[in-house]
């Protein structure tokens, strides 16, 4: 959940890639940080895990706007995706405010996508969250046994998620998908202050 930092007068929303190993989570976050002008973002720290590894970084989006004077800060965090590392991507997902699924679009790869997602949804079933916004990001398009992106959407039960298409390592649907998710983190955070100044 968002969090209120008041001397600095920004609000603190965490994103996280998840996702089966090698199905484009870093390559995303990484893509975006090298886009991103230095001087609106942080540094960007790689935490080895064995094969796999965990990447994050903060920055101020310029068109996210602001909220009561405050600005918008994002976290993003690509999480390990193998199934070893649980516990690492069970720690990260403590306090999402949104999350990209990124599924491999090759046909070899759906169970491991399918196993990945029951993953993330009994981690996020075990924090008790609810109302956290959620895209679907199909990636490798370019492939040539990418299945059509209706039957990863039917195989995986995300009818009602928006989904963006991507070949991530080419930058193709990255932002696309970026923007989408923090518009429904951003639009939900509207909507909660909206409230809580009806309540004052």
């Amino acid at each position: 959940m968002a969090t209120v930092s008041y001397s600095a007068k920004e609000i603190d929303c965490k994103i996280v890639y998840a996702g089966p190993g090698l199905s484009g989570k870093t390559t995303n976050v990484k893509y975006i940080h090298g886009q991103v002008a230095t001087g609106s973002r942080g540094k960007l720290i790689s935490l080895a895990a064995g094969n796999d590894r965990t990447l994050f970084f903060d920055f101020l989006p310029l068109d996210s706007g602001e909220i009561n004077g405050f600005k918008i800060r994002l976290h993003l965090y690509s999480v390990p995706g193998q199934a070893m590392y649980s516990d690492s991507r069970r720690l990260i997902l403590q306090g999402v405010d949104g999350i990209v699924f990124v599924a491999d679009s090759q046909e070899s790869r759906m169970d491991a996508n399918i196993a990945s997602l029951r993953d993330l949804k009994e981690n996020l079933r075990g924090q008790r969250r609810k109302g956290v916004s959620l895209v679907l990001q199909c990636n490798k398009r370019d492939l040539h046994d990418a299945i059509p992106v209706p039957e990863i959407v039917s195989q995986l039960g995300l009818s009602r998620v928006a989904c963006l298409e991507a070949v991530a390592s080419e930058g193709k649907g990255v932002f696309e998908t970026l923007r989408r998710v923090s518009r429904m983190v951003i639009g939900r955070l509207h909507r909660q202050f909206e409230i809580l100044e009806g309540r004052a």
